[in-house]
C-alpha cells in the first residue's frame, strides 16, 4: 500500500507538464491503447489514482473481456489502498483468464486480509502452474494467511516448504524469522536472517531484523552494527535510524 507521503513524493518526481503532454497526445489519438496505458502508469506513479482509474474505465468500456485491463485496474486500486475493489477487479480478471500474476496478487490480498479464500486461490495456482517457483509462491501466501490468523506452527511449516521450492524468495525469510522473533526464539530467528543475508547481501531487512534480534539478546554492539548496515543500504530506513538513536 502507498502511504500519503509516498504519493506526495511521487507527484514531485513527475512534472505536471509531462502528464499534460500525455493527455494532449491522447486527445489527438483517443484510440491508442498504448498511450492510454502510459498515462495510467504515470498517473498511478504520481498517486493520482482517481484519474488513473477513470482512464482504466475508458479502456474497459471498450474491451470488458480484456483480463489485463481488469488486472491493471486492480493494481491501481491496490495502490490506492482500496483493497475491497482491488479484490473485485482481480476476480473479474481471473474469470476471463486466470493468469498467474493475477492469481498471486489476489492471494496476497486475501492472505493479508485474513480471508480463508487464500487457500482456494493457492490451490488454483498449484494446479495451473505446478513449477517450483509458483509452488513456492503459493506456499508463501498460504503461510502468510496462517501467520495472520495466528496458526504459527502451520505458517512455519509452509514457509519452510516455500524455501525448499524457491530459496531466493526473500520475503519468506522475513515472515519466518518474524514469527520466531514473536515467539522470543531470538537465536533461531537470527539464524534465519543470517541465511537471508548470505543469499542476498543487499537485502536490507535481513540486517534490520538481525539488529532487532541482537538487541533482544542484549548484544548492543552487534545490534548497532546491523542497524548501521541497514542504513548503509537504505538511508531512508526510519526504524533503523530510530533504533540507533535508542542504543547510542
Amino acid at each position: 500500500m502507498l502511504a500519503l507521503a509516498c504519493k506526495d513524493e511521487n507527484e514531485k518526481k513527475i512534472p505536471a507538464t509531462y502528464i499534460s503532454n500525455l493527455q494532449k497526445q491522447l486527445a489527438k489519438n483517443p484510440d491508442s491503447v498504448r498511450l492510454r496505458l502510459v498515462l495510467v502508469s504515470t498517473l498511478d506513479s504520481a498517486g493520482l489514482y482517481k484519474d488513473a482509474l477513470a482512464q482504466m474505465d475508458i479502456l474497459i468500456s471498450k474491451d470488458s473481456l480484456n483480463n489485463a485491463f481488469w488486472f491493471r485496474k486492480g493494481m491501481v486500486q491496490e495502490h490506492a489502498a482500496d483493497t475491497v475493489n482491488a479484490i473485485v477487479s482481480y476476480n473479474r480478471a481471473i474469470r476471463i483468464y486466470p493468469s498467474v500474476d493475477v492469481l498471486l496478487s489476489l492471494a496476497n490480498l486475501y492472505a493479508e486480509t485474513r480471508n480463508n479464500k487464500t487457500m482456494a486461490v493457492c490451490a488454483t495456482i498449484q494446479q495451473l502452474y505446478p513449477d517450483r517457483e509458483h509452488l513456492g509462491e503459493a506456499a508463501f501466501f498460504e503461510g502468510v494467511y496462517n501467520a495472520r490468523i495466528g496458526n504459527k506452527e502451520k505458517a512455519l511449516e509452509l514457509f519452510n516448504t516455500c524455501i525448499n521450492y524457491n530459496y531466493t524468495l526473500m520475503d519468506t525469510y522475513v515472515e519466518k524469522g518474524a514469527l520466531l522473533y514473536e515467539n522470543k526464539q531470538y537465536k533461531e530467528a537470527l539464524d534465519v536472517f543470517k541465511t537471508a543475508a548470505s543469499i542476498n547481501n543487499t537485502y536490507v531487512y535481513a540486517y534490520y531484523w538481525q539488529g532487532k534480534c541482537y538487541e533482544a539478546m542484549n548484544n548492543k554492539t552487534e545490534a548497532i552494527s546491523n542497524y548501521e548496515k541497514t542504513l548503509s543500504i537504505d538511508k531512508s530506513f526510519d526504524d533503523a535510524a530510530t533504533a540507533l538513536k535508542r542504543l547510542k
